[in-house]
């Protein structure tokens, strides 16, 4: 039966690139390792088929060959010759090194293997501002715990006038091979965790791990909008890499201080503003806190306790937005406090005059009772 096209079996196009290519690879071998198919006979076919294309897509010459004479470049006689595979990969065995490495994080260390190189952690900082710092935008430093390459050994680990020896398990690999029954695995070696080198003599100032604990001072640019947990990304300030790697990055969180006027949502800002009985009643102009100053706003005769009034325009203008919010002022009628016995005897004259005709001068209390009795009845 003839073999299907090998970029047909990975899912690619004739012009694809090398990575799109391994892409491919790992998608179809995380899916149909036997391993993760243990009651799918075909898993193991199409495992086999996915790493054949694989091997071959991948070698530069092998693929230029493949693509100019098809399958008949691998077959006796053929231009490629032999077996794509190479030795050590026949119908009795395979090799999972690359699935396993470069999929769960493996590698091969030593001259032409992969070196244990890893990314440095990402870290968080966790930055307080107050309301008018987010609105406006600021700028602040920060002072960062991190782990930095250690100055007495440059990060080999080794004490100075000392070098790190190839480790004796591994022989500098870096990996091991174990072979489980039908399967031969590498693993990262146990002994020097794939670095493939041993610390005879530690340096002091790190232990032997390359690293030590610091603290770093950045400046932190915080853009005018930012809200309650909202990242600011530093690239590259996060922890020191390992054998080289790259450091990560730095996740700088935003979180609002209370404030003792308004309380933020999203774009839009509310506060509470207490107004006099007497305002509330009769009418009357007040002025509210923004956060460029005041404004003034007309209240209207008869206005009850919890009215609100809208500002447009005068909440804050978002990262992400291109207008402000608005800000909502709830007023707040404040019952009088330390009246004098003038002021009493005002009050229950007003209150007087009032109860004749209650459910003029107090509707919603007349609508309360008849609710009330309604209930009752």
């Amino acid at each position: 039966m003839s073999k299907k096209d090998y970029y047909e079996v990975l899912g690619v196009n004739r012009d694809a690139s090398d990575d799109e290519i391994k892409k491919a690879y790992r998608k179809l071998a995380m899916k149909f390792h036997p391993d993760r198919n243990p009651d799918n006979p075909k898993a193991e076919e199409h495992f086999k088929e996915a790493k054949e294309a694989y091997e071959t897509l991948s070698d530069g010459q092998k693929r230029a060959a493949y693509d100019q004479y098809g399958h008949a470049a691998f077959e006796a006689g053929g231009m490629g010759g032999g077996n794509p595979f190479g030795a050590g990969a026949g119908a009795q065995g395979f090799d999972f090194s690359d699935i396993f490495g470069d999929i769960f994080g493996g590698g091969r260390g030593g001259a032409g293997g992969r070196s244990n190189v890893h990314r440095g952690a990402d870290l968080r900082y966790n930055l307080e501002i107050t309301l008018e710092q987010a609105a406006r935008g600021t700028e602040t430093q920060i002072r960062v715990p991190t782990m930095a390459e250690c100055d007495t050994c440059k990060g080999s680990g080794a004490k100075p006038g000392t070098s790190p020896t190839t480790c004796s398990t591994c022989h500098g690999q870096g990996q091991v091979r174990m072979q489980q029954g039908f399967f031969s695995i590498q693993q990262t070696c146990p002994r020097c965790h794939g670095s493939g080198k041993q610390i005879t003599s530690p340096c002091g100032s790190c232990g032997g791990v390359g690293r030590v604990k610091q603290h770093k001072t950045l400046s932190v640019k915080i853009p005018a909008g930012v809200d309650n947990d909202d990242r600011i990304r530093l690239s590259g300030e996060g922890e020191h890499g390992v054998n080289g790697g790259p450091a990560g990055d730095l996740y700088v969180v935003i979180h609002l201080k209370q404030h003792s006027v308004f309380q933020r949502d999203h774009n839009d800002l509310h506060c509470e503003m207490p107004i006099s009985f007497a305002t509330a009643a009769l009418g009357g102009e007040i002025d509210i806190p923004t956060l460029d100053g005041t404004a003034r706003i007309k209240v209207p005769p008869e206005t009850q306790s919890g009215k609100q009034f809208r500002l447009r325009g005068k909440g804050i203008k978002g990262v992400r937005s291109n207008t402000y919010g608005d800000l909502h002022c709830h007023v707040v009628v404040e019952t009088p406090a330390n009246l004098t016995e003038r002021q009493k005897e005002l009050l229950r004259e007003f209150d007087a005059i009032s109860s004749g005709d209650h459910a003029r001068h107090n509707p919603r209390a007349k609508s309360w009772m008849d609710k009330v009795k309604e209930f009752f009845e």
